[in-house]
């Protein structure tokens, strides 16, 4: 085992005996643990790199990410939808793609260098939002109730809803360079059968076979979540079951969803599989009860389970940063990072809110208040591991000066500026059922 994951563990270990303190400060555990890790990092960049480009770094950031998705999903409260179905069907089908347009186009236009394909996987990298370094902005009276509210249930759906955009785009943009290679040399110049044959199928089955993938996995998703959450919830309604016994259900639930739909012979998405489960587990646990949610205490284990993955990602979040500054950082990735942070979200919320009953202010609540968290730092590693060198580096940047910026703009400046804002006049919509901070 590299020796950078054992001091990650180490640290991660250490952090969580003196976080309470800390985050009683205001500060919080994603820019702790990455101020840790980047230091860490200073006397082996290239072990460092090493280490997370490999076979194991990256099956170990897809159970992550498996996890991360299905807590996500299962943590939205109120129903499917968390009672904002048309605010979320706004912000995810219009919102949402209208944001990865904008930064494939400005792309093309900074970063000619690269592929549309990559471009995309750099858009589905910097856009999902997720509040883990920004808790702060979900808790703050200064943010309406009802904003707060579209927010988490947002952040629960947008990474779960991209993963295939991400996983097709990544296929594509790894298998591509290869066959251009092949179409302008020949065949004779790759000197590789055994890798061009594997490039090939990687392109047919990212076109032809994205479809079928995504609907076996959003079948397993459906079939597993929806028979363990009745199971569950027979279980427990006659004693059967205890909260232990189902919190080891549902620490388990996504990784058998991950698991099934990456047998070989399924081939299918395993992420979307692990979101699914975790949308239909949570429905099939609370439909016909008075459950207005998972009960916290069922989801415990699978809670402190991502909350550990999350703060290793985080810690190697600092020394990813160390690698990117080590590199030298170009200015056109700096610019979209700043401008997915802001007017790349900003803008396509505006658009896709044209007509909602949502007010202006509301509007710009929701287009300011986007953070980016694990879910950017998990999609920006697989796409490190697995691009060529020639991409991958930019693709590292991009994703370190995104989520670095969310930390300092959604982390610190963004509670900085509320705290001196007066809180909103109470209105109807402030009664809507909040969110308790569990997320992030």
């Amino acid at each position: 085992m590299p020796v950078i994951i054992l001091i990650g563990f180490a640290a991660v270990a250490l952090w969580s005996l003196v976080a309470h303190r800390f985050e009683r400060v205001g500060i919080a555990g994603p820019a702790g643990l990455a101020a840790l890790g980047a230091p860490v990092v200073i006397p082996a960049v290239p072990a460092f790199t090493a280490a997370i480009d490999s076979d194991v770094s990256e099956h170990v950031v897809e159970l992550i990410l498996a996890v991360l998705l299905f807590v996500d999903a299962c943590e939205v409260r109120g129903g499917l939808f968390g009672g904002e179905g048309r605010s979320l069907a706004r912000l995810v089908l219009i919102a949402l793609p209208l944001s990865l347009v904008l930064v494939v186009l400005v792309g093309v236009w900074l970063l000619p260098q690269i592929g549309v394909f990559v471009l995309i996987v750099i858009a589905c990298i910097v856009m999902p939002t997720d509040f883990a370094p920004a808790t702060a902005l979900l808790r703050s009276e200064r943010i309406p109730a009802r904003v707060r509210r579209i927010l988490n249930v947002e952040s629960g759906y947008n990474d779960g809803l991209i993963s295939p955009v991400f996983g097709i785009s990544l296929a594509v943009a790894v298998a591509l360079p290869t066959l251009i290679h092949i179409a302008e040399t020949g065949t004779e110049a790759t000197g590789d059968e055994a890798q061009l044959e594997k490039n090939i199928t990687d392109l047919l089955q990212a076109f032809f076979g994205a479809v079928p993938a995504t609907v076996i996995a959003i079948l397993i998703g459906v079939l597993l979540g929806g028979a363990l959450g009745f199971l569950t919830r027979w279980a427990a309604r006659r004693g059967w079951a205890d909260a232990t016994g189902i919190r080891f259900v549902t620490l388990l639930t996504p990784l058998l969803a991950f698991g099934i739909a990456t047998v070989h012979e399924l081939a299918a998405n395993g992420f979307v599989a692990a979101f699914v489960a975790g949308v239909i587990y949570r429905v099939a646990r609370t439909r016909r009860t008075e459950l207005r949610a998972v009960p916290h205490e069922e989801l415990l284990l699978v809670e402190e389970a991502s909350a550990v993955a999350a703060n290793f990602v985080w810690f190697i979040l600092g020394g990813m940063t160390t690698a990117v500054i080590a590199d030298g950082i170009d200015w056109r990735l700096l610019v979209v990072a700043v401008l997915a942070l802001t007017v790349f979200r900003a803008v396509p919320v505006y658009v896709g809110m044209l007509g909602s009953p949502v007010g202006w202010k509301d509007r710009t609540y929701l287009g300011l208040m986007g953070p980016r968290g694990t879910a950017s730092i998990v999609f920006g590693l697989l796409a490190f591991n697995q691009l060529p060198e020639s991409v991958s580096g930019d693709v590292l940047a991009v994703t370190v000066l995104t989520v670095v910026g969310s930390i300092l703009l959604h982390g610190v400046a963004a509670p900085f500026v509320l705290r001196r804002m007066p809180p909103p006049a109470p209105t109807a919509t402030a009664a809507v059922p909040e969110d308790d901070g569990r997320r992030g």
